[in-house]
């Protein structure tokens, strides 16, 4: 499994990391190209592929497979 994070389009919104329900995302110093702090996958092996992170990415930035 794996969970891809589209960071030329991802504006850090943080949504991700409030649905997740087995916090898999986290908040670090990561900046993509356009300046904005973005979250990256720090517990992948707690995912459950529920898809709430990728269903309420606003612009699309996540892909859970």
């Amino acid at each position: 499994m794996a969970i891809y994070i589209d960071e030329k389009i991802c504006k850090g919104c943080k949504l991700c990391i409030h649905f997740c329900p087995n916090n898999v995302f986290q908040m670090r110093n990561k900046i993509n190209n356009k300046g904005f702090v973005i979250p990256d996958v720090v517990n992948e092996s707690k995912c459950t592929k529920c898809k709430l992170c990728e269903l309420t990415c606003p612009d699309l930035a996540i892909f859970v497979e």
